[in-house]
């Protein structure tokens, strides 16, 4: 299988479950990238900037729908980001083991 079937198809599952569950992208896009023989901090960034046009539909849609309570989502992501610059920091200053090893604890606390 191909480097951009597989893409295609991470796309795909990515975006019906961010659309089903909200779930981010990054508990598809990072592991399958780094499967994919990418750095985990290429994997990370990749998955922020893919998530980029999932997050845009996703929101318009259910702001059609009239489910997004704007003044929450607004103060959330003012908040945020000032700590996503302090992640980017500290992710670009661990190794690659390293931070591939954090990740994996993140989704071993989100599955439980």
């Amino acid at each position: 299988m191909t480097h951009e079937v597989v893409a295609v198809l991470l796309g795909l599952v990515a975006g019906t479950l961010s659309a089903l569950f909200g779930v981010g992208g990054g508990i598809v896009f990072v592991p399958t990238l780094i499967f994919l023989g990418h750095t985990t901090h290429v994997a990370v960034a990749t998955s922020l900037a893919a998530m980029v046009p999932v997050i845009v539909v996703g929101s318009w849609r259910q702001t059609r729908y009239g489910t997004v309570n704007w003044r929450d989502a607004i103060v959330i992501g003012v908040a945020s980001v000032p700590t996503a610059k302090v992640g980017e920091v500290v992710a670009t200053s661990l190794p690659n083991d390293v931070l591939r090893r954090l990740f994996a604890a993140v989704l071993v606390f989100v599955a439980v």
